[in-house]
C-alpha cells in the first residue's frame, strides 16, 4: 500500500510532466507543418521550432548535454545550412505547386502506423515501471560512457548513413550540361550578308546600275533611268 501510494500515477501528473506533454504537442504540430507546407522557407523555420522543442524535452529529462548538442548541431548548423542553401542557389523560395509528390496519403499511413507501433512498444514495456531521474544521468561523463560502451555499433552505423547522405547530395547537386545560348543559336542559323567589293560598287555607280549584296533574295535592279536635261 505504501509503495503504491508513493508511486506517481497518470491521474496526478507533476508540473514537469505537464510541461513535457505541452512541449511535445507543440513539437509534433511543428513537425507536421514542416512536412505539409509548400513554402520551403516556412518549412525550414518550422523545422527550427520542432528541433528546439526536442531540445526542451531533453532539458526536462535532465539531459542538459544532449539538449545543447541538439541546439548546436541541428538548430545551429543543419537548419542554417539549409537556409543558406536556399538563399545562395536558384531553388524556388516561394510557394511551390509541384512540391507534393502525390504520395501524401501513403506517407501519412506509414507515419501513423509507425507512431502507433512505437507508442504501443513503449507503453507495453514501461507500463508498470517508474524510472527515477537523477541529475547525474544527463552529464557529459555518463552520456559519453553509455554512448561508446553500449551504443558503439549504432553510432558507427549512423556515421555511415550520414556519409551516404552527403555523397548522395553531392551527386544530385551536380550541374548538368547547359543548353546552348539563344544568341549563339540565332547567330548560327541567320545567313551572313556579304557586301559588294568596292571596285564593283564603283563600276556600278559609273554605269548606272546597282549591285545586290550576296546572300539576298537574288533580285537585281535594272539600269537607273536617265533624266532628260
Amino acid at each position: 500500500m505504501l509503495a503504491a501510494a508513493a508511486s506517481p500515477g497518470f491521474l496526478s501528473p507533476t508540473g514537469v510532466e505537464i510541461a513535457f506533454l505541452l512541449v511535445g504537442i507543440v513539437t509534433l504540430g511543428a513537425a507536421v507543418v514542416t512536412v505539409t507546407t509548400r513554402q520551403l522557407v516556412h518549412a525550414a523555420l518550422w523545422l527550427v521550432v520542432a528541433l528546439g522543442g526536442i531540445a526542451v524535452e531533453y532539458l526536462l529529462l535532465t539531459a542538459e548535454f544532449i539538449a545543447w548538442v541538439q541546439v548546436l548541431i541541428y538548430v545551429g548548423s543543419v537548419v542554417v545550412l539549409l537556409l543558406f542553401g536556399l538563399m545562395l542557389t536558384k531553388a524556388p523560395i516561394g510557394r511551390s505547386p509541384d512540391a507534393d509528390s502525390g504520395n501524401r496519403w501513403a506517407a501519412l499511413t506509414v507515419a501513423i502506423a509507425s507512431a502507433v507501433a512505437l507508442v504501443w512498444v513503449v507503453v507495453d514495456a514501461f507500463r508498470a515501471t517508474w524510472i527515477r531521474l537523477d541529475t547525474v544521468q544527463g552529464s557529459t561523463e555518463v552520456s559519453g560512457r553509455s554512448l561508446f560502451q553500449y551504443w558503439v555499433l549504432p553510432f558507427e552505423a549512423l556515421s555511415v548513413l550520414l556519409l551516404a547522405a552527403l555523397v548522395g547530395a553531392i551527386v544530385l547537386s551536380r550541374k548538368k550540361g547547359q543548353p546552348p545560348a539563344a544568341s549563339e543559336a540565332s547567330a548560327t542559323s541567320t545567313p551572313s550578308v556579304i557586301a559588294a567589293p568596292p571596285a564593283a560598287s564603283a563600276a556600278s555607280a559609273a554605269s548606272g546600275t546597282s549591285v545586290a549584296p550576296a546572300g539576298g533574295d537574288g533580285d537585281t535592279a535594272g539600269p537607273a533611268p536617265r533624266e532628260d536635261r
